[in-house]
């Protein structure tokens, strides 16, 4: 791209808190509740008060592990606990339990599809550490500190800087938010804070042969993809402004920190951002190192399920789903598992995709729950799929049936299909005489499409659902639009 003479070329790298899926925090016992009174969850060990000893939560390294393995990362045989040293008011012990020199988890990739391409992005590293509590700016004249929060599990992504544009961050932030959920690590819901993106942003300019580098800024706490975006955009706009004026280049010591301001849509100065010796990390001594179980981590790697993106593209393949629709099936994970079941139950594939996103939905969605918590076996999901491919009965008749299935699910499709009378007829004597019927009370649908060459689709649509509504959803539709051709091409009335 071209900006103020210059070409650029954005290097951008990101680091990503994602809250782990735990019932407590790192350390301690605490549980983990959103909105609890504040300072209502906390113990000796998250308030750092002398004599306390932190414990590991075994849980939250399962969880990274698995998180790991899906970034196609390696898993140490050893990993350590340091001691990050800062001061906070929210931090109440001055320093942070994190990992420095040991993750848990290195040298992997995300692959994203973005801009018709797919986008391979390397993970440096993701390691374990503690949340710090939170700052209430909500007193006249003094801020407040919550520690309910102190010493929730976190899993740091750090990436190399591989990305090059604000579109590239945004999706590279979407997917990795879907694979979090989809994983079960997390719930990742970012109006509470439980996945925050943090990009590295500098540039290349380059103008009459030479180049320069502009210093690195860190953006912090972006809790959307909308303020992601917004930034990585508006930080590049603005370093090129900033080089033009000042000249200054990437140096040691001159990285810094900023915020976004969403009412303004720009980001502020914060403070220097540190270098890894300001820290003054050290092993923390009250804590073992982890050296995880080589059959466990093998056993997390044997049962990692097919990852979001790869299955959305089979989906999209093997359903024929369309793009916009199958990344929200895929992503709720037991209904994508009950789909592929069905499938291998022997229902067509085409028409289960098919029901899926139509009428299953709905009913899901009237329910309020996911299909697969329908109560729906993918044999019978299959067997309705077949009565259709078979043309025992029609689509409409299909909705039908799967309400009625939905509530009696140990009733086998064709059974209930009997019962209601839905099975599809195919007899063209008895089918004219429902097509003959709704042709002769629809005179200006069956005008229209006789004369009108605009309306004329729209008409016969028309009265093939009137001849479906008369039949009681029976007639065969490929019998009732060759019926219908037939009757509205007699120069007659029927």
């Amino acid at each position: 791209m071209r900006i103020g003479g210059f070409v650029v070329q954005p290097i951008i790298g990101m680091e990503i808190h994602v809250q782990l899926a735990t019932r407590t925090k790192m350390f301690c016992g605490c549980p983990l509740e959103f909105g609890a009174p504040p300072n209502s969850l906390t113990c000796p060990v998250c308030l750092g008060l002398p004599g306390a000893l932190p414990v590991i939560n075994a849980e939250a390294v399962d969880l990274a592990i698995r998180t790991g393995i899906a970034l196609n990362g390696k898993i140490s045989s050893t990993t350590r606990w340091d001691r990050k040293s800062y001061y906070y008011p929210d931090l109440p012990k001055n320093y942070q339990i994190s990992q420095f020199d040991h993750p848990i988890c290195y040298g992997g990739f995300f692959e994203v599809p973005c801009e018709g391409r797919i986008l391979k992005v390397r993970i440096r590293r993701a390691h374990l550490e503690e949340d710090a509590g939170k700052n209430a700016h909500d007193f006249e004249g003094c801020t407040g500190v919550d520690l309910n929060r102190a010493g929730t599990p976190l899993l740091e992504i750090v990436t190399e800087p591989d990305l090059e544009s604000a579109e590239q961050a945004r999706e590279f932030a979407v997917q990795l938010h879907r694979l979090v959920r989809y994983l079960g690590v997390s719930n990742a819901d970012m109006q509470k804070g439980q996945m925050r993106f943090e990009p590295n942003i500098n540039l290349l300019l380059m103008r009459e042969g030479e180049s320069w580098r502009t210093p690195i800024v860190e953006v912090k706490n972006l809790n959307s993809f909308r303020s992601l975006y917004g930034a990585v955009n508006y930080e590049i706009h603005r370093q090129v402004e900033a080089f033009a004026q000042d000249g200054l280049t990437a140096q040691v010591g001159n990285k810094s920190n900023r915020g976004w301001d969403d009412g303004r849509e720009v980001t502020v100065a914060q403070r220097e951002k540190e270098e890894a010796h300001d820290y003054r990390y050290f092993p923390d001594p009250d804590l073992p190192a982890v050296r995880p179980d080589p059959a466990r981590v093998a056993w997390l790697r044997e049962h990692t399920p097919e990852l979001p993106a790869p299955r959305t593209e089979r989906f999209i393949s093997e359903y024929k789903l369309p793009e916009k629709d199958a990344p929200a099936l895929v992503d709720h994970h037991d209904s994508a598992d009950l789909l592929d079941h069905a499938a291998e139950a022997g229902g067509d594939k085409v028409i289960l995709g098919k029901h899926f996103l139509s009428f299953w939905s709905k009913l899901a969605n009237e329910r309020g729950c996911e299909i697969a918590q329908l109560g729906v076996t993918a044999a019978s999901l299959a067997e309705l799929a077949n009565l259709v491919r078979d043309s025992v009965v029609n689509a409409t008749a299909a909705a039908q049936i799967a309400g009625a299935l939905a509530d009696r699910p140990e009733i086998p499709p064709a059974t209930l299909a009997r019962e209601l009378g839905l099975v599809q007829s195919n007899d063209r004597g008895e089918i004219e005489g429902w097509v003959a019927t709704a042709l002769a009370e629809n005179d200006k649908a069956v005008r229209d499409a006789r004369d009108n060459p605009k309306k004329r689709g729209a008409a016969r649509g028309f009265l093939t659902g009137q001849v479906m509504k008369i039949s009681g959803g029976k007639a065969d539709p490929k019998v009732v639009g060759e019926l219908i051709d037939e009757l509205l091409a007699n120069d007659e009335p029927p």
